[in-house]
Order: C-alpha cells, then structure tokens, then sequence
C-alpha cells in the first residue's frame, strides 16, 4: 500500500520508497511549492526533474530544471528547490544514505498539516516554535536548515527543545 504524506505547507506530496540504504521518494511541488534552504551532514541527495519546472539552488549556483534534468548534492552542501512553472511538478529524489530522512519529513509536515510554522518557516507561537526546535534539534545529523545562521541554533535549540520535552 502506497502512503502519501502530505505538507500543505511547503505545498508538496511526498510518496517514499526505502530501498535498503538508500531512500527514494517521489515529490509533487504545487506551483510556487519549495523545499527552503537547508543541507544534509553525511547524505548524498541526487534528483531527477521527471515533469514541470523547478529552479534549484545549489551552494550559490541557480539553475532552472526541467524533464530528464538530474542534479546531485554532495553532504554538507546547502541547496533548495522552488517550483517556477505554471502546473504540478513531480521530482525524483534519491538520498544515500537514507539515515532518518523519510521519518523527519513526516514528522515536518505532520506539524504543518497542524498549522504550526508558516510559509516562511516562522513558528506560529513560542509552543510551535520549541516543537520545531525539538524536531530540529532531534535531527541535526540528518537535516540542518540555512536559517537561522548555525550558530544562533546552537544557541536557541536547545533550551526550546528541552522546553517542549517537558511538555510531552
């Protein structure tokens, strides 16, 4: 049985496939959906452009992708995604290894489909915000978003995400 997750959010639709140490996972972005910046510590992430438009950002390099287009991101890198065409766009990814990524982007669009964080990724109140600095803080080896700058995580995550352990 196929389980689809949805981020009403980030306007996606997510499919997965774990294969052993790799996770596959089909990603329909609605037009003007995103993935916003962020890179993976120790994963490798390849996509395919399988229908629609998307303009990727890779380190500081902007590129425009269309059907049959594949791009891949080494670990450390910070990259995003954006669809800029005017239908659908269904993107083919491929993360090596696949760590605990299918399990931190459930658990992200879980709290948008609850209404938690904005389309700008700002927490709707102090409750949200722990409850994604909990997330984030729980999968710092997996995902680590480019905003804040690192270093005011550091600083912020940890008591926010002690805060919503309490509230468990």
């Amino acid at each position: 049985m196929t389980v689809e997750t949805v981020d009403p959010v980030r306007r996606q639709r997510f499919v997965f496939s774990p294969q052993g140490d790799i996770l596959r996972a089909d990603v329909w972005t609605a037009p003007g959906g995103d993935v916003p910046p962020h890179y993976h510590p120790a994963q490798t992430e390849r996509f395919e452009v399988v229908s629609g438009e998307v303009e990727f950002r890779i380190g500081r390099t902007a590129r425009r992708a269309k059907p049959g287009d594949r791009l891949t991101v080494e670990p450390g890198v910070v990259h995003a995604f954006k669809n800029r065409g005017p239908v659908e766009a269904l993107v083919r990814i491929e993360a090596e290894p696949a760590l605990r990524l299918q399990a931190f982007l459930e658990e992200a669009a879980a709290l948008a489909r609850a209404g938690k964080y904005s389309q700008r990724g700002v927490p709707r109140g102090f409750r949200a915000a722990a409850q994604l600095a909990e997330l984030m803080e729980r999968y710092a080896d997996v995902t680590v978003m480019a905003f804040p700058p690192r270093v005011v995580q550091r600083l912020l995550l940890s008591p926010l995400a002690r805060f919503a352990r309490k509230r468990q």
